[in-house]
């Protein structure tokens, strides 16, 4: 039986965290060398996408979703509850229910592994000029002329730049191609086409 196939059967193909049942997918819970089910989870999108912090946290989601999920008898999702509950410790309600949560030695250790626990439910994410979400792939207009270090290269305002990269440690760099050549380019110098 494939992964996917367990995880459906085990959540009754729906979302391990809160409950959606439409586009589900795996989630691999860092850190980890290979997925099995005892390390992964069912996930719908928007749940997937404030895990990897690539939007805000949506506070009123988690709250209805946090509550019901801890509780569940899969550690690899008590785990999951246990860490979105403490990005949120500064809610009441999230404190609340981190204070009833207990685990053995071993899944507090899994918890623990990451230090996402230490963090709180601020994400940084990628930005153009005007706070529009930037995401590998889009493409962005400059708002500013640009001399690009190293070459002659003279970036005009107006230049459309396609299917930028982000930069995965830096929030406010992207890459893209101008004439040809791959060049970074801050955040602050952007416009998001079609935002």
């Amino acid at each position: 039986m494939k992964l996917q196939d367990k995880l459906i059967s085990r959540s009754g193909n729906q979302c391990e965290l809160c409950s959606a049942s439409n586009d589900l997918q795996i989630y691999e819970i860092p850190p980890q060398d290979q997925s099995n089910e005892d390390n992964t989870i069912l996930v719908c999108n928007k749940c997937m996408a404030q895990l990897e912090k690539k939007e805000h946290l949506d506070i009123e989601h988690w709250k209805k979703a946090l509550p019901v999920c801890m509780w569940s008898e899969v550690p690899a999702v008590q785990v999951v509850s246990w860490r979105m509950l403490n990005r949120l410790r500064n809610e009441s309600w999230a404190a609340d229910n981190l204070d009833m949560m207990y685990f053995d030695d071993e899944t507090l250790a899994w918890a623990k592994a990451t230090g996402d626990h230490e963090n709180d439910a601020s994400v940084d994410l990628h930005q153009d000029a005007y706070g529009a979400l930037l995401h590998d792939g889009d493409t962005v207009i400059l708002t500013k002329s640009l001399d690009v270090k190293g070459t002659s290269l003279n970036a005009k305002v107006g230049t459309v730049v396609r299917n930028i990269r982000t930069v995965k440690d830096n929030t406010e760099q992207i890459e893209g191609k101008i004439e040809g050549q791959l060049i970074v380019i801050l955040t602050k110098y952007v416009r998001k086409q079609g935002a």
